[in-house]
């Protein structure tokens, strides 16, 4: 088998060098591809749904992580640390976690002033309208293992992202003569569902000064993206393909990339941690080429995380994390509708309109302590808050995807089991935040987005 000739020519002094690389490059892409098939599967099966929070990113990762307000990467507690730091891997223990957490957005927007009815103007019906489906299911898990004293291995799996709404259709007398003439943009039912799965395996390695480690995640990314009641764009000649626009069910896109991270002990008790992922190169959402800016494409933003964490004594640790998400690096989601109102490029052209969004960088604080009376309880709590991605100019196509809150509050708790398994529950609620700017295809018109959310996870861990 390749796999025993492998391993038996990686552990000789004599193999070739020549020979050990075209064997690491084979077993990389094989593994690549059971990676992506895994990734495809639980995505497909599993209800991995949107959970858009800190733009279409989540609050945190893991129980711990998000009883914390989503910091934690330098306070390493179970195999979910993966997720924010891969250096911290090889400080936790042998260990498998499964969790279940369930996600509640509350979505709207709010029109105000009659549309023009200027020659190609595209109005909205004055009104506020509700976004429905309120309550998603997100999984996560983990498995973390020991090599030898200096190394660990382990995978960590998540659901991710979304920029999910479903508003409902309502007859709608000020849509333009041609279209259905029903819901928010005059073709009935609309709203879009973006779904992703992360898949990340992971190795980590001590190293011998600070009581410091590095890591290195494979990062497997499968996504999901659905839009439905969009045809007026297309009929009114603002995409480059409106057979690809909208309605075609939902379209997989796949993609590999790396999460690098490291970590250290700078005077007792406290810890600093920093990890980096790169842009992710997504393959095309074909059937979404006519919306997607670039024939479809929706990558993966670069992303880094800082992390401080201080063990104040055996039972009580703070935490202070920073994460920076660049969404503006990717046409499809930082691309400005003027690119379509004031250039004209069409939906889905190489400098097609976006959603607009800046860049986002996230401050996240926790504390978590043991209160002596109550053996096997650890108690956390946390607060994040940003500047939302969304600027007033943009809030028309956002009425798609209005992620604009910017402050969260967290609490949750452990219970360790006489067995050393444990029991985690953590809560979380996003304060309402709106944004208001004018109509881009009718600027006479105010348009309103605003959103609120809470979400409440269980799980358990077995510790080996």
């Amino acid at each position: 088998m390749v796999e025993v000739s492998m391993m038996a020519l990686l552990s000789t002094s004599q193999a070739s060098p020549g020979i050990i690389v075209i064997l690491r490059v084979e077993w990389i892409m094989k593994f690549n591809r059971v990676l992506l098939n895994i990734a495809v599967s639980f995505i497909l099966v599993l209800p991995v749904d949107s959970h858009a929070t800190n733009g279409y990113a989540m609050h945190g990762i893991g129980m711990k992580s998000k009883a914390l307000a989503g910091s934690g990467s330098a306070l390493p507690q179970d195999s979910m640390v993966v997720a924010m730091n891969p250096a911290g891997l090889v400080h936790v223990s042998k260990r498998f976690e499964l969790g279940l957490a369930v996600f509640s957005p509350l979505r709207e927007y709010d029109v105000s002033g009659f549309p023009s009815g200027a020659p190609g103007s595209f109005g909205l019906a004055p009104r506020s309208v509700e976004s429905n489906s309120n309550y998603f299911l997100i999984p996560d898990g983990g498995y973390a293992n020991a090599i030898d004293s200096q190394s660990s291995w382990g995978v960590a799996a998540f659901g991710n992202g979304g920029m999910n709404t479903n508003y409902p259709s309502f007859n709608n007398a000020f849509c333009p003569p041609g279209t259905l003439g029903k819901g928010a943009f005059c073709s009935g039912n609309a709203g879009i569902d973006l779904k992703q799965l992360f898949i990340t395996p992971t190795y980590a390695r001590k190293f011998g000064i600070l009581n410091g480690s590095w890591g290195i995640s494979l990062v497997a990314v499968a996504q999901l993206f659905e839009a439905e009641g969009l045809d007026a764009f297309g009929d009114f000649g603002f995409s480059s393909s409106p057979e690809d626009l909208t309605g075609n069910g939902a379209d997989l896109s796949t993609g590999l990339g790396v999460r690098i991270g490291a970590m250290a002990e700078f005077v007792p008790g406290l810890f600093g941690a920093f990890s980096y992922q790169p842009k992710i190169n997504m393959s095309d959402f074909n059937d979404y080429a006519g919306l997607f800016a670039g024939g479809g494409n929706f990558d993966i933003p670069p992303n880094w995380n800082l992390g401080l964490a201080w063990k104040i004594n055996g039972s009580s640790a703070l935490t202070f994390d920073i994460q920076h998400i660049r969404f503006a690096d990717v046409d499809s989601v930082g691309n400005s509708v003027t690119q379509l109102t004031q250039k004209g490029n069409l939906f889905g052209s190489n400098d097609g309109p976006g959603f607009g969004w800046d860049n986002m960088t996230i401050y996240k604080l926790g504390y978590q302590w043991a209160m002596q009376g109550l053996p096997g309880w650890t108690w956390r709590v946390g607060a994040s808050h940003t500047d939302q991605p969304i600027p007033n100019e943009e809030v028309t196509l956002n009425i798609l995807a209005p992620a604009v809150v910017e402050t969260h509050f967290t609490a949750g708790f452990t219970k360790s089991m006489e067995d050393n398994n444990e029991f985690s529950f953590s809560f979380m609620y996003a304060l309402s935040k709106s944004v208001k700017g004018k109509n881009a295809f009718d600027p006479g018109q105010d348009v309103e987005i605003e959103m609120s959310q809470y979400e409440v996870e269980l799980g358990y861990s077995w510790i080996f």
